[in-house]
Parts: structure tokens; C-alpha cells; sequence
């Protein structure tokens, strides 16, 4: 169990430490997944910003991921009890919260280029896959070098299926019983905004100091 995300960022800067020469960057799945990339953009010196994706729940459970969208695309999979018109109008919802998030977080900053870089995507853990899968076809046409999955948690399913589409897939904890993240942290509160703003902010004055 993992005392709290900072900490658990730094178990999983220890199995990331072999990528600190390439030219990388490391995108955070926010909310959870900023402070822990937080970390480990200060081990590996690398720049980061946050992925903007958020899942598409089932109508019956929400928090059980049947596709991702970014503001540009996005992935479903079939489901005979998900209609079409739930899908457009999760779609315009979840859209709708990334601008929000985007305009909070980025401001007016431009997303990186990530043409042959080694991009290592951070969440605090990952139960489905799926919302991630998502990212990583998303990702895919930036045209990145490696597409790297780093979670200090992750279910063994998910790892099987993150595997097939991601170049590596890196996990501190692969339990073989698995009954949600937060099992597995001691303080696993949720991130506030201004969290994720304090340390996005944090990152961006050490990269301008650095």
C-alpha cells in the first residue's frame, strides 16, 4: 500500500529512471494522476503537462470506462445496452469538462510537440484499461517515439491490454486480486484543481529555472 501519491510517484520514478537520457516528456492523467507525475517529472528532469482524455461511462455504472474521448476524437466499444444517443450525449458532456480543464490548467500554453519523443503517460492507477487504451490510439498520431504506461497500481487485465498497444507498460503494484485503486493508497483523497494547479505551476517554474 502506498502512503499517499507523492510517494508513490517516487517508488515509480525508481522503474522509469532508465529512460532519463531520451527526450522525453510525461503527460498526467489529471486529476489523480498529476501529483504523481509530478514526481517523477522532477526525478527524470523531463517537462509535463496533463492528457486531455476522460472516459465515457456505462449508463448503468459510470465509473466502469466503455471508451475515452479527447476534444478531437474519440473511442467506444460496442455495447448492445449503450444507444447511440447516450454516446453523443456523453460526448458533448465530457468534452465540455475538457475545455473547462484545459482553459484552468493550460491557459494559453500550447501543447508539445511530441514528434519522437519518449512520452511516459502517468495515472495514480488503472483498473479497465480502457480510458487509457483510448489515449494511447489517440496519442498514436502525434507521432511520439515511445508511448510509455506508468501506474504505480494496475489490475493484471489491464496491464495485458495496455500491453497490446502501448510500447511498455510500467507498474510499481500488479496485485492478482484487484478491487479498485484506492485500495491500494493510504490517503487516496481526491485532487482538487488548484492542486493540480500548484503543481503544473511548480513543474513550469523549474523547467524556466532549471
Amino acid at each position: 500500500m502506498f502512503p499517499n501519491r507523492l510517494e508513490a510517484g517516487l517508488l515509480l520514478a525508481a522503474k522509469l529512471i532508465k529512460f532519463k537520457n531520451d527526450p522525453g516528456i510525461v503527460l498526467a492523467v489529471p486529476r489523480g494522476g498529476v501529483p504523481v507525475a509530478y514526481v517523477v517529472a522532477i526525478e527524470l528532469g523531463f517537462p509535463a503537462e496533463i492528457i486531455l482524455t476522460k472516459k465515457i461511462g456505462h449508463p448503468f455504472n459510470k465509473e466502469y470506462a466503455i471508451g475515452a474521448a479527447s476534444l478531437t476524437d474519440y473511442f467506444i466499444e460496442t455495447h448492445e445496452d449503450v444507444s447511440e444517443a447516450y454516446i453523443q450525449e456523453e460526448l458533448q458532456s465530457v468534452r465540455t469538462r475538457l475545455k473547462e480543464m484545459q482553459k484552468r490548467f493550460m491557459g494559453n500554453i500550447a501543447p508539445r510537440n511530441l514528434r519522437g519523443k519518449t512520452v511516459i503517460v502517468i495515472d495514480d492507477g488503472v483498473a479497465t484499461g480502457n480510458t487509457l487504451m483510448a489515449t494511447v490510439n489517440f496519442l498514436r498520431k502525434s507521432h511520439p517515439g515511445k508511448i510509455i504506461i506508468a501506474v504505480p497500481v494496475a489490475s493484471k487485465s489491464a496491464v495485458q491490454k495496455l500491453s497490446a498497444v502501448a510500447d511498455e507498460v510500467i507498474a510499481v503494484l500488479v496485485p492478482e486480486e484487484f478491487y479498485g485503486v484506492g485500495r491500494f493508497y493510504k490517503d487516496f483523497e481526491q485532487v482538487s484543481d488548484d492542486e493540480v494547479v500548484f503543481y503544473l505551476d511548480q513543474l513550469r517554474g523549474i523547467r524556466k529555472t532549471g
